[in-house]
């Protein structure tokens, strides 16, 4: 079950101290202060997981790991775990969840779990003969397997659809075998390429030594599994009346003045390209956060996420807003195979403590999460574009970068932020405004 989170105000303000405080009452977690101040420092076996993780290690790379309150999802709390160096990503979705978790919160629901994995292969035989033997080879395939399907069956998954595809005429003689999956909370790569590889050696073991068919020639090209999983999809979505709630940012135009602007933002992105791809980065701002912070593989969630963005033969927007006179919906579809037991999950401990804070959830809620995220961030970028625009807020909370980079003392730094509470933030305003500081003082 989930940690018991809660909405809390006033977040951001706490002191680092203070906010680990609130993590470890969420999880009861003795050890997660040291588990997160370990990372600057890791104790001798955790530099040895680190080192064994790539080749050639010589450091480890920090990166900022952040968490974003008030997500209200299916009527439940969480407190979601982020990995980003981008200035605001954090700020806003956590801004956007807790204003919806306010108005009914997200709604969020798997719609499928399907992998899938190919045997590429050429044969220069006629297809009929294939065709013929078919079923006599999907039935030795499942059977040849069974030892390493069996824990997955057990758990409910396995080998769901063993199917052969033609691709001669674009292609001579090339075939394919695509095996669907379910691998339930494994993200299931090991799983998926093991089984194709036994298949792809049946296979050519099969036809080799058939009377009928060892006359012709196959060739296994390879087995490999296909980080495109359009059947693996999950669904978020936020709705409101628009006679009944406000929307944030609609400031005096109202909400139905926002909300259209907010749809045509949208729109826009449905049927442009170039406005697509940058709409699109912005879900994945979030997206990759939640699958970096819980030690998942944000660039297949990435490649996959921009195939299917182009499924309809042109790139295209992944959210979508629906707009009446007194209705609001903004949904999000995404292809997502993610895990939650095995590989880095268990390995990583900041993988493993944002496991721990999502309550342990399963694959199939970990989905959720996600996308709830992405939805999240979408919202808050185009809110932020309809209204005061994007540098308004990526400014301010760039400000500190700023300020680090033009080396302020703590009083400075102090001075700084006051000045700038209300006004325009730009890298020349402060680095002018720092410049008149010091000269006052020289004065």
């Amino acid at each position: 079950m989930p940690n018991k989170s809660k909405i809390i105000s006033g977040f951001s303000k706490l002191s680092k101290q203070q906010k680990i405080d609130w993590i470890n009452s969420l999880i009861h977690e003795s050890n997660a202060a040291s588990t997160l101040k370990n990372q600057l420092a890791p104790p001798e076996k955790t530099q040895k997981i680190f080192d064994g993780l790539s080749e050639n290690v010589i450091s480890n790379y920090i990166l900022p790991f952040s968490v974003a309150p008030n997500f209200l999802i299916n009527g439940q709390p969480y407190c979601v775990p982020m990995v980003t160096e981008e200035s605001s990503v954090v700020a806003a979705a956590a801004s956007a969840a807790k204003y919806w978790a306010l108005h009914g919160g997200i709604k969020a629901e798997v719609i499928s779990m399907t992998k899938l994995g190919q045997v590429h292969f050429c044969w220069n035989g006629p297809k009929e003969a294939l065709l013929e033997i078919w079923d006599e080879l999907v039935e030795l395939f499942t059977i040849a397997t069974n030892d390493l399907t069996k824990n997955m069956r057990a758990r409910g998954g396995g080998i769901q659809k063993i199917e052969l595809k033609d691709f001669t005429e674009v292609e001579p003689e090339y075939y394919q075998i695509m095996v669907s999956f379910d691998t339930k909370d494994s993200m299931g790569a090991n799983f998926i390429n093991s089984i194709l590889e036994r298949i792809g050696d049946i296979l050519e073991d099969f036809v080799g030594s058939h009377p009928k068919l060892k006359q012709y020639r196959l060739e296994i090209v390879m087995a490999i599994l296909s980080n495109y999983t359009p059947e693996c999809i999950v669904r978020a979505s936020v709705e409101c009346r628009l006679d009944q709630k406000e929307l944030p940012g609609c400031g005096q135009e109202g909400s139905l003045t926002f909300a259209k602007k907010l749809h045509k933002a949208v729109r826009i992105a449905e049927i442009d390209p170039h406005r697509a791809t940058t709409h699109n980065k912005g879900i994945f701002n979030g997206v990759d956060a939640v699958i970096i912070a819980t030690g998942n593989d944000f660039r297949a969630v990435e490649a996959c996420g921009h195939t299917y963005a182009s499924r309809n033969g042109k790139y295209e927007s992944l959210s979508h807003c629906e707009l009446t006179k007194t209705s609001f919906k903004f949904w999000l579809d995404l292809p997502l195979a993610v895990g939650t037991v095995g590989g880095l999950t268990t390995l990583h401990p900041l993988a493993k403590l944002s496991l721990d804070l999502l309550g342990n959830p399963s694959a199939e809620e970990l989905m959720q999460i996600v996308a709830a995220t992405g939805l999240m961030q979408n919202y808050a970028a185009l809110k932020s574009l309809v209204t005061t625009g994007i540098q308004h807020g990526h400014m301010k909370m760039h400000l500190s970068n700023i300020i680090n980079h033009l080396e302020a003392s703590p009083q400075e730094t102090q001075d700084i932020l006051a000045h700038f509470q209300e006004k325009k933030v730009t890298f020349t305003a402060v680095r002018e405004y720092l410049a008149s500081l010091r000269q006052e003082k020289v004065q």
